[in-house]
């Protein structure tokens, strides 16, 4: 049997299916703000389309290797809304009825904001927008995995550092914006403010690697590896190995003096040559967490926290020789 459609007729059927299939976080209201305003206004609110040298104004506040934390002034994105909406504006009746509706206009954008980034099957919170935090993490570790983890919480988790909550769980914050403004650049927004931020690497696939020690350098790290039981994959207790690089080649690893370094050491049993199991099962790494934040330890002074790497004599001076070079 073969059933055929004219295209009025498929058109009507399409139409009739779209009235009784409300989208399952979609609000059943009547807006103010056509939806794509609504949802233009919202991704304002949480900095898309802002010119990345308005967040970063120097790279210097931002150095490579670094994380900067951050509350969202809710003045400055209102002000931001606003001057999206008076694009419309010609007379000053229109001003005036953007004046008188600009509350209800502010309570579906706050509404929206919470919708832009939506974990399906997920209600959407309710009530008025709250604080915005958020950080910014400028590293190789952003380059190098893409799908880098971030969660934040407003209590510290039961187990500490050890326990993933789900997306659902009350003490997680929900993520209003989580993006990659460059290859190294991660800009991710919370809605609250978080206790505790963790910050991992994806858990897929199989990963190698090495621990970096710091050197007392900026950005110089020394990198180790800890040998283990080839037979059980258990670490060796007290045992440290320098990982060798190739001459004039800066990160290169020289395999094959890392291999007999680990062969010669006692208790990794390994054998007489080194295959590329054993070897993998040396270097095997599990996926690294960093967690900042330390709710336990006694809250110090502000001073402790944000320390300046630029004057803001230095600031002004480099700002006015670019307005008057």
């Amino acid at each position: 049997m073969t059933a055929s459609f004219r295209g009025k007729l498929a058109i009507e059927m399409a139409v009739k299916v779209a009235r009784h299939l409300e989208p399952a976080n979609e609000p059943s209201q009547q807006h103010v703000v056509p939806d794509e305003l609504r949802d233009f206004l919202a991704r304002l609110r949480l900095l898309q389309s802002v010119p990345f040298a308005y967040l970063v104004p120097d790279s210097e506040l931002l150095p490579p290797e670094s994380i900067r934390f951050f509350y969202l002034d809710r003045e400055w994105t209102d002000a931001l809304v606003q001057g999206a909406l008076s694009v419309g504006t010609v007379s000053t009746a229109d001003r005036a009825q953007l004046e008188a509706v600009y509350p209800k206009v502010r309570d579906e954008v706050d509404e929206e904001e919470r919708r832009v980034r939506l974990p399906l099957g997920e209600p959407p919170l309710t009530g008025a927008a709250g604080t915005v935090t958020g950080i910014l993490l400028r590293s190789r570790a952003v380059s190098g995995w893409p799908a880098l983890h971030v969660r934040g919480y407003r209590a510290e988790p039961a187990t500490r550092d050890d326990e993933n909550l789900s997306e659902d769980h009350p003490d997680r914050l929900k993520l209003l914006r989580m993006e990659r403004l460059a290859p190294a650049v991660l800009l991710v927004l919370f809605d609250g403010v978080p206790e505790v931020v963790h910050i991992e690497e994806p858990r897929s696939g199989i990963q190698f690697g090495v621990h970096l020690t710091p050197t007392g350098q900026p950005n110089q790290f020394k990198a180790t590896t800890a040998p283990r039981n080839s037979h059980t994959a258990e670490k060796i207790p007290g045992a440290e190995i320098d990982v060798p690089f190739r001459p004039d080649a800066p990160g290169v690893v020289h395999v094959a003096r890392l291999a007999e370094d680990l062969r010669t050491t006692g208790g990794t049993n390994l054998g007489a040559t080194v295959d590329s199991a054993g070897f993998a099962v040396e270097m095997l790494r599990f996926p690294y967490r960093q967690v900042f934040g330390n709710p336990r330890a006694a809250p110090g002074s502000f001073s402790d926290v944000f320390h300046p790497i630029m004057a803001l004599s230095s600031l002004r001076d480099r700002y006015m020789s670019v307005l008057n070079p």
